[in-house]
């Protein structure tokens, strides 16, 4: 046994030499694709001064593309919450026949290119679409409006916080919730009082990652939006047409503040896994 131990100890106790070798290519691989780029934004956003950044910044159309951003986040992600709770306790704490596939279809926007998740909603709602007709005779406009824009960021992040919440409710067993029926709870009393409870910071991680996904989402949304200014652009939109444009101070500048909102995604994920380490890692995506 004690042979064992010391294999094992030696075998994970590089020399000093490996571990500043590995470090420091860690840390230039980070520099050269993380850092490096993120100075170079706000380096170009500021390149005519914080006044030429906040004036672009502050333009109606960006101000527009902000609004719908964020009203975008704030309506997907609440519904992905709920499907992704749902779903992960249906998987993780019941037997029924289709399981495999239910968390084979959530999968799915991991794995299809969200251009051609885009592209099946122009098909099913547009004008030429399967819906297209009665959707014009009813008067309702989903593709190149803001319904279409949800629709296309709810399909590519509605994996994120299931995929979170599965692997974690399936790790506490139904133990608890066995206990909870057998006292006489109902079913919707022992998921508010101990389903729940033992996955809040899971489901807080998940929202984050979502939250984060939906505010920087383009393929999807750039096929089903139309690129109407004021109207139907994001902010990864906006920033792209005012780069077409050659207004590069306005393109950075809406790009640096997109990098803010992400930033705070992250200081909020960071946050979370320094307070409650046991829910990093669940999600295995």
């Amino acid at each position: 046994m004690s042979r064992d131990k010391h294999t094992a100890r030696r075998a994970t106790d590089d020399p000093l030499w490996a571990k500043c070798l590995l470090i420091g290519l860690v840390l230039a691989f980070l520099a050269l694709v993380l850092i490096l780029p993120l100075v170079a934004v706000f380096a170009e956003a500021l390149r005519k001064g914080l006044g030429a950044a906040i004036e672009a910044a502050s333009n109606p159309d960006a101000l527009a593309a902000v609004k719908l951003t964020l009203l975008t986040a704030a309506i997907a992600v609440p519904f992905n919450a709920v499907f992704g709770l749902c779903a992960a306790w249906a998987i993780a704490k019941h037997e029924f026949r289709g399981k495999a596939l239910l968390i084979t279809l959530i999968d799915l926007p991991f794995s299809v290119s969200p251009v051609v998740a885009g592209l099946i909603y122009v098909l099913i709602f547009g004008l030429q679409g399967w819906f297209g007709d009665w959707l014009v005779d009813n008067d309702i406009k989903i593709i190149f409006a803001v319904p279409g824009i949800v629709l296309a960021t709810v399909f590519v992040t509605f994996p994120f916080v299931a995929r979170e919440l599965i692997p974690l409710m399936q790790e506490q067993g139904v133990s608890e919730e066995e206990a909870a029926v057998s006292m006489g709870a109902s079913g919707l009393y022992t998921f508010w009082r101990v389903t729940a409870p033992n996955v809040r910071w899971g489901l807080l991680y998940g929202v984050l990652l979502c939250n984060a996904r939906a505010m920087g989402e383009f393929g999807a949304v750039s096929v089903v939006s139309g690129h109407i200014r004021g109207l139907t652009n994001t902010m990864p939109l906006h920033v792209e047409i005012l780069y077409n444009e050659y207004d590069f101070v306005g393109a950075f500048a809406v790009a640096a503040l997109l990098c803010l909102l992400a930033v705070v995604t992250l200081v909020l994920k960071t946050m979370l896994e320094i307070a409650q380490p046991g829910v990093r890692g669940h999600g295995g995506h």
